[in-house]
C-alpha cells in the first residue's frame, strides 16, 4: 500500500535529491507529489489537477495516458522488455530507425539509439571526432558552440556547454571550444543598429579555425535553457552554408525542438536545413520512456566501415540503447502524429498562443515574449524601460511557478524567465486557460 503523503514527504526529504534544485530551500516549501496525468493535466496526491505548462520537462507531446502509446507498451511487454543492440537486433528498433530516417531532413540515413540528450549528443561529438580521424584529418578535433549554449550534462555535452551558472564549476574537467555569441537580441548592445554581428562572429571564427574545426553544434531555432532565446529568421540557413563553405560538420541538437515544438516534425525544416549530425529525444517516445537517436549521413558511417584489425568500430554504446519497450511506444506516437494530423491542427493553436501571449506582454514586468511554435519564453524585469532585471535574491521567476501551482498550472523558470511548453495535444479552451493562469501567476509574483 502506497504511504501517505507526510510519510512521503519525510521520505523525499531524507532520501532524495532532486536535480536542479537548491535542496535547503525545497526542503522548506510544500512538497507537490503528482500521483497520475490525463491528457494535458496533471493530479497531485490530494487530487488537486493542474495544467502541464511544459509537458513534464519538454518530453510529453500526446498527453498522459494516451491510449495508443499505453496499448503499444503492453503489447512489446508481452514480447520483450529488454534486449541488447550489441551484436544483435530487435524489430522495434529496426522499424524505429527506418522511420525516423523517412521523415528526418534529407539524407540523415542512419541511426544511433541511446538513452537521453546528452548521450544523443555525446554520441555526436565522438562520432565527428572519430570521422575526421578516420578520413585522416586528425588536426580537425575542436567545436564551436554557442554562448549560453546547453546540450545536456555529461561531460562532453557540459563542455559544448555554454551556461556560466551551470557549467563554469566543471571547466578543470572540461575540453576547450571556441563560443560564438548567441542571438539574445533583447540583452544585445548592438540591438539598435543590428548587423548580424552575432553570425558575422560565428563566420569569422569558422573562417580562422576550420582546419581545426570538426563541428559546429547548435540547438536550431530557438536555444531552450538559455532561455528560449529566438534565432532570426535566415540564421540557421546562413549557418549551414558556412560550414559547408569550410568544411565544418553542423550537428544539430533538436532534443528540445523535435517533434512538433516549432510547429514542424524538426526545427530544421523551418530554413530547409539538413545538419550532417542530428540529435533527438525527449518527445521521441511522447513523454514515455528514455530513449535518444543521434542520426548521421552515409558519409559519416561510411568513414567506420574497415576491417576489423583497423579498429574504425564506433566504440561507444549503452545497455538500454534502443529499448524494444521506448522503441515500440516511439513508434506508436509517431503514427498519432500522422493518425491526428497533430502538426496540421498545430498552426491554429499555435496562432492563437501567439495572440494570448501578445496580451500577456503588456502587463509592466514582461520584458520580453519569445515564442516559436509551442515554445515560449516570457522574460519578467523590474523595469521595462530601462529592461532592469529583477534582484537574483528575489527568486521572481520562482514566485511565479509558485503563485502558478495555486491557480492550477505546472510552470517552470529559467531564472526569471517563464517557459511554455504544453502538450500538443492540448485544446484551445485549456491553452487560453493556461495563458490565463500564467498571466494571472506573473501578475502575483512580480508584486512588491
Amino acid at each position: 500500500m502506497q504511504p501517505d503523503y507526510d510519510t512521503l514527504v519525510r521520505w523525499d526529504h531524507e532520501h532524495l535529491w532532486h536535480p536542479f534544485t537548491q535542496m535547503k530551500g525545497f526542503r522548506e516549501e510544500e512538497l507537490l507529489i503528482i500521483e497520475r496525468g490525463e491528457g494535458p493535466y496533471l493530479f497531485d496526491l490530494q487530487g488537486r489537477r493542474y495544467l502541464d505548462g511544459v509537458s513534464s520537462l519538454w518530453c510529453n507531446v500526446h498527453g498522459h495516458r494516451r491510449h495508443e502509446l499505453d496499448v503499444a507498451l503492453r503489447r512489446q511487454l508481452n514480447q520483450m522488455a529488454h534486449s541488447t543492440l550489441l551484436g544483435l537486433a530487435h524489430p522495434t528498433a529496426i522499424m524505429l530507425a527506418r522511420r525516423l530516417a523517412e521523415i528526418a531532413p534529407a539524407g540523415l540515413t542512419k541511426v544511433f539509439f541511446s538513452d537521453n540528450g546528452s548521450t544523443a549528443v555525446e554520441a555526436a561529438l565522438k562520432i565527428a571526432f572519430q570521422y575526421w580521424r578516420q578520413r585522416g584529418r586528425p588536426e580537425k578535433h575542436r567545436f564551436l558552440k554557442l554562448a549560453q549554449a546547453y546540450h545536456g550534462d555529461t561531460l562532453g555535452a557540459v563542455s559544448v556547454g555554454g551556461i556560466p551558472l551551470f557549467h563554469e564549476i566543471y571547466r578543470p574537467l572540461l575540453f576547450e571550444t571556441l563560443e560564438a555569441p548567441t542571438t539574445y537580441c533583447y540583452r544585445c548592445a548592438h540591438r539598435e543598429r543590428c548587423e548580424e554581428q552575432c553570425l558575422t562572429r560565428l563566420t569569422e571564427l569558422v573562417a580562422a579555425h576550420h582546419r581545426e574545426l570538426a563541428a559546429v553544434i547548435l540547438e536550431p531555432v530557438m536555444q531552450g535553457a538559455a532561455g528560449m532565446i529566438a534565432q532570426p529568421p535566415g540564421y540557421l540557413a546562413k549557418v549551414r552554408q558556412v560550414t559547408r563553405e569550410y568544411g565544418v560538420l553542423l550537428i544539430c541538437d533538436e532534443v528540445a525542438t523535435g517533434f512538433g515544438r516549432t510547429g514542424r516534425m524538426f526545427a530544421c525544416e523551418h530554413e530547409g536545413v539538413s545538419p550532417d549530425l542530428l540529435c533527438l529525444s525527449k518527445g521521441i517516445t511522447g513523454g514515455y520512456l528514455p530513449l535518444a537517436a543521434t542520426l548521421a549521413t552515409d558519409e559519416i558511417y561510411d568513414a567506420f566501415l574497415g576491417e576489423f584489425h583497423e579498429f574504425k568500430t564506433f566504440f561507444h554504446g549503452h545497455t538500454y540503447t534502443g529499448n524494444p519497450l521506448a522503441a515500440a511506444v516511439a513508434l506508436a506516437s509517431l503514427e498519432v502524429f500522422e493518425k491526428d494530423r497533430v502538426l496540421e491542427h498545430l498552426a491554429a493553436k499555435i496562432e492563437l498562443l501567439g495572440r494570448c501571449l501578445q496580451e500577456m506582454a503588456e502587463d509592466p514586468h514582461v520584458g520580453e515574449v519569445r515564442q516559436r511554435g509551442f515554445m515560449v519564453g516570457i522574460e519578467l524585469v523590474q523595469d521595462k524601460a530601462t529592461r532592469e532585471p529583477f534582484p537574483v535574491a528575489r527568486r521572481t521567476g520562482h514566485r511565479v511557478i509558485l503563485a502558478a501551482r495555486k491557480l492550477g498550472a505546472i510552470l517552470r523558470p529559467l531564472g526569471d524567465v517563464i517557459v511554455l511548453m504544453p502538450p500538443l495535444c492540448i485544446t484551445p479552451a485549456q491553452l487560453e486557460e493556461l495563458c490565463r493562469l500564467t498571466a494571472a501567476a506573473i501578475e502575483e509574483g512580480t508584486r512588491p
